[in-house]
């Protein structure tokens, strides 16, 4: 399902040319037996703490604002891109330099006019507000707007992974400076009522309910072929079972649903089950120590005695029914960066009790060494929420004792976490299709960020672990970046910021009807002028 090997290769040896002049992806055209017009009802996995990608990531964020922003480029299912907002752009031969020239006929949801100026705005604003850009953005020297239409971006050293970055608005939504500029962003009153650049356009935002988006029919390429896309937010897997059974519900990304339930509906006729687009998120499963909390977790072996105390072959097998695998590195095992010759940290009690011992935890009369509490992401039961249920019982026969805190929902949790308030935390994390965007972020010291969510959220900080991983972002060549991050995950296999657990399960359960669903390698979180309903 992941198949980054294509697209870290190209960067790698540098085959992205230095002209890039793709033919125009066409989202919009209407597919043969479509028809306009039409509505869509979309499952959202939680509930959304903001509209605005450029300061909030994760799959609640990333689908709605997908719609309602436009990315520089689009990217296919081969790992191939298109023009979008910017009609043509050219990379400089040391690849510093990259030039976009931008659709003229492009304008916000307001009317006004995008610019190369709304361009740099929004990538100083991911830089500085998106979880992971600061590691996007590490080497940026400057953004420069020599005219209207033309945004010329300079990099101290090469950025191998830029294309991929501008490719999809969850990691780069161009904003209009007008609306956003006004006071501290994150503030901001229309982060959940955005005036956007994408095919459709805010109508209204019920919080834990619903959004409700439109056509916007000046869109800069064809306007979409649907009228309206509702995205509801629905807390309860059995309800959502339901509305997907009877239709009220068309289509649902990362549906947040039983593993069971997800492969019966997709037998049904109505509907299909699809594994295609997401490999560009490319999802783990792990389990998070807080490190900036003074406690038992400070002790390396303490960390090391819970990774031996974890049965993911029961994991994978059992409660995931063998949809996932046991993992235990921070990069993706199909990725060609993988370094399988690491600590598996298959389960053995015998040797986690010994290290709990010489960590100087020795077990009491009630037969506890310490208590941690351990939250969970409130999405995906099968991924989350079981796991921490079985984890309980588990790390009980090694002495720790497990006290489960719920979140009621996804504001709540990302605000405990972000906040690093909690002991042990379950989460599902992407690694975007490349280590600079979707791996560093989460072990890099420089982005240990207070209050944002999926940035360093162990507190981990190791000085030859940024050192490594800046180097590996700049590398151009294959052989010497994939030593780089050999030895980078062979340190924190070691030292353990988090336990690694299983492989995630992506896909889409969508009506048979719909045509033209993306299926690029960012899924849901591409555009979707050119769904059509079948006539």
């Amino acid at each position: 399902m992941f198949h980054t090997n294509r697209l870290i290769k190209a960067v790698a040896v540098g085959l992205f040319s230095a002209s890039a002049l793709f033919a125009s992806a066409a989202n919009a055209e209407l597919p043969p037996n479509g028809k306009k017009g039409g509505s869509l009802t979309i499952l959202s996995n939680s509930a959304i703490n903001s509209l605005n990608p450029a300061i909030q990531s994760g799959a609640a964020t990333a689908m709605p604002g997908s719609q309602l922003f436009a990315s520089l480029l689009l990217a296919d299912d081969k790992w191939q891109f298109h023009p979008y907002l910017a009609d043509s752009w050219e990379k400089s031969p040391d690849g510093k330099v990259y030039t976009f020239k931008l659709n003229k006929a492009a304008v916000f949801h307001d009317d006004k006019p995008i610019t190369s100026e709304d361009v740099a705005f929004s990538i100083m604003t991911v830089k500085e507000n998106h979880p992971f850009g600061k590691s996007m953005y590490a080497n940026l020297e400057a953004v420069e707007t020599p005219d209207a239409h033309t945004v010329v971006i300079k990099f101290s050293q090469p950025n191998p992974a830029l294309l991929l970055e501008v490719s999809t608005p969850a990691l780069l939504p161009i904003l209009p400076k007008h609306i956003y500029s006004e006071g501290p962003i994150r503030s901001n009153p229309y982060n959940n009522k955005p005036i956007g650049s994408g095919p459709f356009k805010f109508v209204d935002y019920k919080p834990g309910q619903y959004v409700t988006l439109e056509r916007f029919d000046k869109f800069f390429k064809e306007p979409a072929n649907l009228e309206k896309i509702t995205i509801v937010i629905i807390k309860d897997g059995n309800t959502a079972t339901l509305a997907l059974q009877r239709g009220d519900i068309q289509y649902a990304p990362y549906p947040p649903l039983r593993l069971s339930d997800i492969e019966r509906l997709g037998k049904l006729p109505k509907l299909t089950l699809s594994h295609k687009g997401y490999e560009g998120p490319g999802s783990l499963t792990w389990m998070e120590y807080n490190l900036t909390k003074e406690g038992p977790l400070q002790n390396v072996k303490v960390r090391q005695a819970i990774s031996y105390a974890i049965d993911r072959k029961f994991i994978t097998e059992k409660l995931h029914q063998g949809q996932t695998k046991p993992i235990f590195s921070p990069i993706h095992p199909d990725s060609p960066l993988f370094n399988k010759d690491l600590n598996h940290y298959d389960l053995d009690l015998d040797k986690a009790n010994a290290l709990l011992d010489e960590a100087g935890f020795p077990k009491k009369e009630d037969g506890t060494r310490f208590t941690l509490t351990l939250d969970y992401v409130p999405v995906g039961p099968d991924l989350t929420k079981n796991v921490a249920e079985f984890l309980r019982p588990g790390l009980a026969k090694v002495g720790i004792k497990i006290e489960l805190r719920p979140s009621p929902d996804m504001p709540t949790w990302a605000r405990r976490i972000s906040n690093y308030d909690y002991d042990l935390n379950i989460d599902i994390v992407y690694n975007w299709g490349d280590p600079v965007i979707g791996v560093a972020r989460s072990y890099a010291s420089t982005n240990i960020r207070k209050g944002v969510v999926w940035a360093n959220m162990s507190g981990y900080k190791n000085l030859k672990v940024d050192e490594l991983l800046t180097q590996a972002a700049v590398e151009a060549n294959l052989e010497k970046r994939k030593a780089l991050y050999y030895e980078f995950q062979k340190i924190v296999n070691d030292e353990l910021p988090v336990a690694w657990l299983t492989t995630s399960v992506a896909n889409t359960l969508h009506d048979k009807s719909l045509l033209n669903t993306p299926e690029g390698i960012w899924g849901a979180f591409a555009p979707f002028d050119g769904i059509a309903w079948s006539k």
